[in-house]
């Protein structure tokens, strides 16, 4: 049995990153500090094993202490500035991607959304999502 392999990429194409296998979580988080540095009402990320992730190109990493004291660190194009993924030291040996550098309208949708107190209030969450 083949495994799944996957392609995402920033704006321009210069930093690239390969995942194989499943995802072993997908999520939405509206905190406040996603939606600033999305520019959008919510950040999307998918988790892979770090052994089962693939990088190429430049990346420039920044690092935000989240609401609740942890670190992330996000790594995005030097060149067009799209996040295309992140790690934080408390998931241990995961890698982030955001879900829309995939370009993908078939990516599996979030399993998990959180910080729904951050939510805007108009914006509805599909049924079948865990909400905390």
């Amino acid at each position: 049995m083949t495994q799944t392999v996957r392609k995402a990429s920033c704006s321009c194409g210069q930093l690239r990153v390969t995942v194989t296998g499943e995802p072993v979580r997908i999520s939405i988080c509206h905190c406040l500090n996603c939606q600033q540095r999305t520019g959008s009402l919510f950040a999307a990320q998918a988790r892979w094993p770090r052994a089962n992730v693939t990088f190429e190109g430049q990346s420039t990493a920044w690092r935000r202490t989240g609401d609740e004291g942890t670190v992330g660190e996000f790594h995005f194009c030097p060149v067009c500035g799209t996040t295309v993924w992140f790690a934080a030291p408390v998931d241990g040996d995961t890698i982030a991607v955001a879900t829309g550098a995939f370009r993908d309208p078939d990516f599996p949708k979030p399993q998990y959304s959180v910080y729904d107190n951050r939510r805007h209030r108009w914006l509805t969450i599909p049924d079948g999502i865990e909400i905390y």
